[in-house]
Formats: C-alpha cells, structure tokens, sequence
C-alpha cells in the first residue's frame, strides 16, 4: 500500500528533525516536498542529498513543484504569522495542515489527549513544545478531579530557541494558556517560559502545579495513577518524556491566598496543590539531546499525521 506524500514548510530546525523522524520511523508518511525561504538553509541541503524535491521560495514555490497535487499532508514549521498566509493559500487546494507554529488556527490537538477528536479537521495545531510537555498532565488530573487553576513552567535550552521560537514568545503563553483549559480542562490557565542559558545546555524541563478539591487523601492515589499513565502513554510517542520525580500533592494552608487565581465560577476555595514535575530528553535524530523541546512537537506532529493517513487506509 502507498505511503501518504507529506510536505514540511520550514527547512530549519524543527522542520529538519521532522523531515528526518518521516524519513526513519514514519509507517505511513513518505516526503513529498522539504519548503524553505533560505537556499543556504542546512535543511534544505540535507533533502536534497537525500533527494526530495525542494524549493527555496516558500509556499508559492510548493505549489508551483510537479508534485505538488500528490501531497496529502503539510506541516508548516515556520511562524504563527506565516502561518496564517500559508494556510490561507493552501486550505483551498484541499491540503491538510499540521500547524507547528502557536497560530492556534484549527482545533488545538495534544495526541495523548484528544487526537481521535480531529482526524478529520482540515487544519490543526499543536500548541506548543511545553503545552504538549504539559497538558497530557494537567489532563491527567482532571479527569480524576475538578482542576480549578493549572499553571506550568517550561525550562528550555538557550541554543534550543532559535528566531522562530523567540519571535513567538508571546504567542506561546497565550496559545498554551488558552490550551491548558480548552483540551487540559482546568477552568483556569497560565503558562510560563523561561530559556536557560546554562553550560552545558541542560535537557527541557516542565512543572505543573494544579489546584484542586481532593480532601479524601484515596483521591490522591488516584491522581497519582491517572498522572502515572498519562506519562507512559506520551512516552510511546516521545521516549525521553518522564517523571523527573514522584508527584507531590500537599494541603494549601488556610492562610495561603489563592483566591485570585481562581475563574468566577469555581466550585469553592481548592484544598490541595498538585506539582508535577517532567524532563524531556530529545530522541537526537537531527537536534541534540538536550533540545526534548522541538523533538516533542516534532515527534507529535507525526503523530497525528501518522493517525490521519492511517484512518485513510483503512
């Protein structure tokens, strides 16, 4: 049976680690097309070594390519302002779009969570690197109990950030928020991050601290449980994603304001903070190790795609 062509918009980074995650452990996906803007860009050179077709002139470029109507499937790997203007030129021709950017415009999908929920949708996002490091934990807790207010920390490399990523900053925060509570259901969301300069460059780290109702102390085993198979069900996907420590749960003193963190209509004054603590060491296929950021998106980014040309298959 034939592979579903892809195509990567982006020929830095994580378009590069994508096109190499395709190339070596994809079942299903076969490159079509590596897209870029910068003809001296290594991602670019490496397809074509490996003999993809390739463009240096952006999305005009990938439609103008003999092969352009063979292709199923694009990522776009470039910018959330970018983003916008591809998706606007290649939604039409009917392409299914796997946005990597925090442009957030389809449906956000984290695959742990609820990617069975958008196989069909014609464009979808993945958040961002600590929203998909994050949520499958903060969705972990709320199906056990009410998150009231979620918060996360995402700890990344300096030399892991590059000019996509930074020019993103504000987009990240409010796009990983804004998922924190649609997919990771916490009635309200905050999202930080901070890039380590540190040297050695240390691997990505992830804190998540939720505040919940959870008085009966078997609650917390069955957060514990629920968080425990969250972790292993991410790690199928991104074999470096794990806990960094056991789960904490501890009682919020009476003194201790928490009350303007809390939405409107909470369900009262939560009674225990949870804190999770993650590191994501990167599977290495093109980034170093340490960079657990970009392989997370990238490594979920197959996997939806892998999904949507498997549920064509069949």
């Amino acid at each position: 049976m034939s592979k579903t062509k892809v195509a990567i918009i982006g020929s830095g980074n994580i378009g590069t680690d994508l096109m190499i995650k395709v190339m070596r452990t994809s079942q299903h996906l076969e490159m079509g097309a590596m897209v870029g803007i910068d003809p001296e860009s290594d991602g670019l050179a490496r397809a074509k070594r490996f003999g993809f077709p390739t463009t240096h002139e952006g999305v005009e470029g990938l439609i103008a390519m003999d092969g352009f109507d063979d292709i199923e499937i694009v990522f776009d790997a470039t910018s959330a302002k970018a983003h916008v203007a591809n998706a606007e030129r290649l939604q039409p021709l009917g392409k299914r779009l796997i946005d990597l950017t925090p442009a957030a415009i389809g449906p956000y999908v984290v695959p742990a969570v609820n990617l069975e929920g958008h196989l069909d949708a014609p464009n979808v996002n993945m958040v961002t690197c600590g929203g998909q490091a994050t949520i499958p934990i903060v969705a972990a807790i709320s199906r056990v109990v009410p998150v009231e207010y979620a918060e996360i920390v995402a700890s990344i490399a300096s030399k892991s950030a590059g000019p996509g990523t930074r020019a993103n900053i504000d987009e990240f925060t409010e796009t990983t928020s804004a998922a924190i509570v649609e997919v990771g259901g916490a009635k309200r969301g905050k999202a930080i991050i901070i890039l380590n300069p540190a040297e050695p460059p240390l691997i990505m780290r992830d804190t998540v601290f939720a505040l919940v109702s959870a008085a009966d102390p078997g609650v917390h085993d069955e957060i514990r449980a629920s968080i425990e198979k969250m972790v292993a069900d991410v790690a199928a996907y991104v074999p470096g994603y794990r806990l960094k420590q056991q789960v904490q749960i501890n009682e919020i003193p009476a003194d201790q304001p928490v009350e303007t963190l809390l939405s409107a209509d909470g369900a009262g004054r939560p009674t225990h903070q949870v804190s999770v603590f993650l590191e994501i060491e990167g599977a290495a296929h093109y980034l170093p190790a340490y960079a657990g950021n970009l392989d997370i998106m990238t490594s979920a980014a197959l996997q939806m795609a892998e999904h949507i040309a498997a549920a064509k298959e069949n």
